[in-house]
């Protein structure tokens, strides 16, 4: 499978990038880092500077088509940055009309907000875009990792690092699914 990891270019929280990339990586599967401009990201430690990692393709050159699944890694800066990028929000709301599964964590669903997908869905977050999503249709629940399957696509959620475990199990059961039904 190839899987897209799309970022601003800077704000992303460094282990909601890398853990859930190595993840699918050591399933055998293509990850490319997907951003709104070329060069490279710069993660971050919670408000501290971290890596940088290379930009392997951007979000106005990308189609959904050309992906399996989608990971929205958080960070507060990150998906605040993504949502104000038409481009990005585009792709993203291409995975769901494709009916492929989409995987955040933390304020990645800010995203998701934006690209007007959660209308209907049962999702989690960091607490504070319970709001968020509420006012876009969504049903907020605090749950280490909720497994949506209520609409064109599934979609998988967690809050924060500390459920970085459970997401990365569940990210990689829903795109195992997805690879046997296609």
């Amino acid at each position: 499978m190839r899987i897209a990891f799309l970022m601003a270019p800077e704000g992303v929280e460094q282990i909601e990038l890398t853990e859930p990339w190595q993840a699918v990586t050591d399933q055998g599967h293509e990850t490319v880092l997907v951003s709104t401009e070329p060069g490279q990201i710069q993660a971050f430690d919670h408000l501290d500077k971290a890596d940088v990692f290379p930009v392997q393709m951007v979000a106005r050159e990308a189609s959904a088509e050309a992906f399996d699944g989608l990971v929205l890694p958080g960070g507060v800066a990150n998906p605040d940055l993504l949502r104000t990028d038409e481009d990005a929000v585009s792709f993203v709301r291409d995975f769901f009309g494709l009916g492929r599964p989409v995987a955040a964590i933390c304020h990645a669903p800010w995203t998701l907000v934006e690209a007007d997908v959660v209308s209907g869905r049962t999702l989690t977050s960091w607490p504070s875009l319970r709001t968020d999503i509420r006012n876009a249709g969504g049903t907020w629940v605090d749950e280490q990792v909720r497994v949506c399957d209520h609409g064109p696509n599934t979609l998988v959620t967690s809050r924060k690092p500390d459920d970085l475990k459970a997401f990365c199990e569940a990210v990689l059961i829903e795109f195992a699914r997805a690879r046997n039904e296609v």
